[in-house]
């Protein structure tokens, strides 16, 4: 049975017997992860013939690996073949009612495969393509491919946890990839229709001299690249996000991401008088983080441009003849900018592509094919993993490259692989990381965004803490106020009637990872809270308290081999659909646990039964 909080304050040593660990083989122990670092460097190689096809049976010292061109000692090296039987997943036993967990059986050495519609960078017209082109793909994807779908707008959204159930798929592609138009493009539906701006508008209307129309077009020049900024940041923020929630899983993962534009670079414009007023100057540091988050999960990406083949829209019969022979000089600008505008996009697709070991496509509408070759090429490749002669965590880019003896390259064989890797300390402490109960931003934006990102309504469920939480109604009855300690959103109208509801969590041993103190102590700050959304993702209120830690050398040793256990309780709408987001945060190190709970799933279960504080 489980029971409500017991002295947590003092110890954090709580034991509730109904929750077993949810290892795979049923045993109290964690499936062990590699994660790239200075000690130990994993590459995935894919060694293709010259028609793409995989190139198998390659031996180790076929391989011949360096970083930056000192030759390194491959200690391990597997083959992954898509031909080999598929491996079942592991099953979590039957829960009790009202239990839940943020485990996912995913087989331990299978490859796991993420589809990304990208709503935010493409327009409606071309994400219904890529709808139809996905349903195609799904009736003959290959059997026991892991698939997972998100979606992206300002935020990524879980659209189809990992299955590889055929039936599930096609409804997930069939029923969930809806159209979502962009409020950050310029042509949101991919009408090619000629956009207003307050340049063109003068332009049009022959007004003002050319000092004035300059400084239009640099105002709109700006204004366009604000928008593209804010997608870049978005873009960035949902990879991050990507890279936490996947680095649970081990092995390769393939993010097959469909998108209408490639929004990573911002290149001067030269046309302004400030051609440098477009550039953000701290994207590169951003990318670095980025690009880390996706090496330490093992991440390929493939980007597969949405647009299929795009034709110059200048060429349109609908854009030329009078409006083009009377200023052919806007002929010549809408081509160049229609060239530019491809070339970046490619040339950002290749490098992301290059920088994670995936593949890019581009120039290509038939889609289907594309996510088919991705997902094969990444289901078939090598695995070589050594230990750096060069051990410094200095944060200096180490290229890798990766080649092959005389007698293999006779094969004419292509290899692809991820080219490097910062060699930054993936152990460290941010200096300033974020709260998720917290109203003072925090300074660290990227531990902030991930915080927001893992306790919002939808969106992936991370998994860095292995936990199982109880949710239960604590009555019968519904109540006119609302539970002890909780805090409503003051922008949202929340208002009775309430039910409340019990949430105890509990923690499986050695999930937490307390910070050493010069002392010999272990700290640690822990967060527990459950946010509760209505069925549009909008706040309505949360619960949560924060533990502070510090154990003394006998106490933490205790703590690395018992269950941590807390109890709260919240207060949703007594009516209507509502959404319980559960979430344990140890703040250090800015890692979660969460799980997600429709009140439609329990209000119906009777209340738990144990002893409460009048």
């Amino acid at each position: 049975m489980f029971r409500p909080l017991i002295s947590l304050a003092a110890m954090l040593l709580v034991s509730m017997p109904i929750l077993a660990q949810a290892a795979p083989d049923g045993s109290s122990q964690a499936v062990p992860v590699l994660h790239v670092g200075t000690n130990l460097v994993i590459v995935d190689v894919v060694a293709q013939d010259k028609d793409g096809h995989p190139i198998h049976g390659l031996k180790r010292e076929d391989f011949v690996l360096t970083e930056n061109k000192d030759v390194q000692t491959i200690r391990n090296f597997d083959e992954h073949s898509s031909s080999d039987a598929p491996v079942a997943a592991p099953k979590i036993p039957p829960q009790p009612a009202g239990v839940f967990t943020d485990y996912t059986p995913v087989p331990p050495n299978g490859v796991l495969n993420v589809l990304l519609l990208d709503s935010l960078n493409t327009p409606t017209n071309d994400q219904a393509y890529v709808r139809l082109q996905l349903q195609d793909y799904v009736k003959k994807a290959v059997p026991g491919t892991r698939i997972a779908i998100l979606g992206l707008s300002t935020r990524l959204f879980f659209l189809q946890g990992f299955t590889s159930d055929p039936m599930v798929l096609k409804d997930a592609v069939t029923h969930k990839l809806m159209q979502n138009p962009s409020s950050l493009l310029t042509d949101a539906t991919g009408s090619n229709s000629d956009s207003t701006s307050m340049a063109a508008d003068a332009v049009n209307a022959g007004m003002g001299p050319s000092q004035i129309l300059g400084n239009l077009q640099g105002f709109d020049a700006e204004h366009e690249a604000f928008k593209t900024r804010l997608r870049m940041e978005y873009t960035l923020d949902a990879f991050d996000v990507l890279g936490h929630y996947l680095s649970a899983f081990p092995g390769r993962k393939n993010l097959v991401w469909f998108s209408g534009s490639f929004p990573l670079t911002i290149m001067p414009d030269l046309t302004l008088a400030n051609p440098f007023a477009v550039m953000g100057g701290d994207m590169e540091t951003e990318y670095r983080e980025t690009l880390n988050l996706l090496t330490r999960a093992q991440i390929a990406v493939y980007p597969v441009d949405a647009r299929g083949i795009m034709a110059d829209p200048s060429l349109d019969a609908a854009k030329s003849g009078a409006g083009y022979s009377k200023k052919p000089q806007a002929f010549v600008a809408d081509a160049s900018a229609f060239s530019n505008n491809q070339t970046q996009s490619h040339q950002t697709m290749l490098a992301i592509a290059s920088d994670t070991g995936g593949e890019a496509f581009f120039n290509t509408n038939d889609l289907a094919t594309a996510v088919s070759k991705a997902i094969n090429s990444g289901s078939n490749f090598y695995t070589l993993t050594y230990s750096p002669s060069h051990h410094s965590a200095d944060g200096e880019y180490r290229n890798i490259k990766v080649e092959l003896t005389k007698t293999a390259m006779s094969k004419g064989i292509k290899l692809s692989y991820r080219q490097g890797y910062f060699a930054d300390d993936p152990t460290s402490r941010k200096s300033e990381t974020a709260s998720v109960t917290d109203s003072v931003p925090s300074e660290n934006r990227a531990a902030a965004t991930y915080s927001t990102a893992a306790m919002s309504r939808g969106a992936p469920m991370p998994s860095d803490i292995l936990f199982r939480v109880r949710v239960l109604p604590a009555s019968t009855s519904v109540e006119a106020d609302l539970a002890p300690d909780n805090k409503p959103d003051p922008k949202s109208t929340f208002k009775g009637p309430y039910r409340r509801y019990d949430v105890d969590i509990s923690a499986e041993p050695g999930g937490f990872e307390p910070v050493e103190e010069v002392n010999g102590k272990h700290t640690d700050k822990i967060e527990f809270t459950t946010f509760v959304f209505d069925n549009d993702g909008k706040l309505l209120n949360l619960m949560g308290k924060t533990v502070s830690l510090d154990l003394t050398k006998e106490q933490y040793e205790n703590f690395k081999t018992s269950k941590v256990g807390f109890h709260l309780e919240v207060s949703a709408p007594a009516r209507g659909d509502s959404f319980l987001r559960i979430g344990i945060h140890e703040v250090p190190a800015n890692r979660f646990g969460v799980v997600e709970v429709p009140t439609s799933a329990v209000i119906k279960l009777p209340p738990p039964v144990y002893p409460r504080k009048k």
